[in-house]
């Protein structure tokens, strides 16, 4: 496993706990909190779908003209697309670190590899489950959201915001992250209710060890709820730049976010692919709904830093609600 730092129970343990963000230091530090929200939350795969979205607007997207009439054509071209920019980043972080084992198991958060003969997965493969959650069932809903936002504004129900300064643009960037974390954690929470979480979110949770093609490997209803966070533009006006960043936070991220490996390494570069931080979630349940930039799990108290420490609090705080719970 290389340098891949594991504790004596075998989990995965860099040297530094997870804190809050610079942003939210006090006394505030100016300067440190300005290169947290240039550098350490968009480097490299913010900037990355920043430019994907351009390309995808200009040369990927039927018309607004095109889609007035919601019809089958432009809907399933805009699907073609959105799977296609999966296939390419899933399947290409997949190829590298599981296919192609470029850096063996370095940096990799569970030492086993993806299941291969496992009765909870479609076909007893991991692999194969969840692309076809992701493509068949994610990729569907994503795509019908993001199709009836952008007929709303081709049938004139809400005004197209123009071009304007590129920095409404960068902007709006941090707008799409702040509500996209915030509806993540409310809507996580909810699928950890009891019956949702029974009927939808158990599917998703069957991936303790998470691979890229995990990230919207979800039951229907779950990607019914996950992907609403598109409503927002349904009643505040945006340009479709901003429509197409939503999917791809809510559609290409969690393909980063669950690569199952913290680095991903290609010589002597070296990326920040995986997100700890919820890697730990998947690892026990019950904590660190959301996301470390808008940190909710802070402010109601289900945040793990990943240390040991801060998991027995955790359980603590679990038995002794199970004690109360009974009595």
């Amino acid at each position: 496993m290389g340098s891949t730092p594991y504790n004596a129970t075998g989990d995965y343990q860099p040297a530094t706990t997870i804190g809050l963000p610079v942003l939210y230091a006090w006394p505030p530090r100016p300067l440190a909190a300005l290169r947290y929200l240039l550098y350490d939350l968009l480097f490299p795969w913010g900037y990355f779908f920043f430019a994907l979205a351009f390309v995808t607007w200009e040369y990927l997207t039927p018309s607004l003209a095109t889609m007035a009439v919601l019809e089958p054509g432009w809907i399933a071209l805009l699907w073609l697309r959105n799977a296609g920019l999966l296939c390419l980043l899933a399947g290409g972080l997949h190829w590298w670190l599981y296919l192609r084992r470029s850096q063996q198991g370095e940096f990799k958060f569970h030492r086993r590899w993806l299941a291969t003969d496992d009765d909870k997965f479609l076909w007893r493969d991991q692999v194969r489950d969840n692309m076809f959650w992701s493509l068949v069932s994610g990729v569907t809903f994503w795509t019908a959201y993001e199709a009836t936002t952008y007929w709303i504004y081709a049938s004139g129900w809400l005004p197209v915001v123009e071009y304007a300064n590129p920095l409404y643009h960068f902007a709006m960037f941090y707008v799409v992250i702040a509500w996209s974390t915030a509806h993540f954690y409310f809507v996580h929470r909810l699928l950890h209710y009891g019956p949702i979480y029974r009927v939808a979110h158990e599917l998703h949770h069957r991936n303790v060890n998470t691979g890229p093609w995990t990230g919207i490997s979800m039951h229907p209803l779950e990607h019914s709820i996950y992907f609403s966070v598109f409503v927002l533009w349904w009643f505040v006006p945006v340009h479709p730049i901003v429509i197409i960043l939503t999917g791809f936070f809510q559609g290409l991220s969690p393909a980063i976010s669950h690569s199952g490996f913290d680095f991903v390494k290609a010589g002597r570069l070296r990326l920040s692919t995986g997100d700890w931080y919820h890697q730990l979630h998947h690892q026990y349940f019950n904590f660190n709904y959301g996301n470390t930039p808008t940190p909710f799990d802070r402010l109601f108290g289900s945040w793990h830093d990943g240390s040991r420490a801060s998991l027995e609090r955790h359980r603590q705080r679990q038995r002794a609600r199970r004690r109360q719970a009974a009595s």
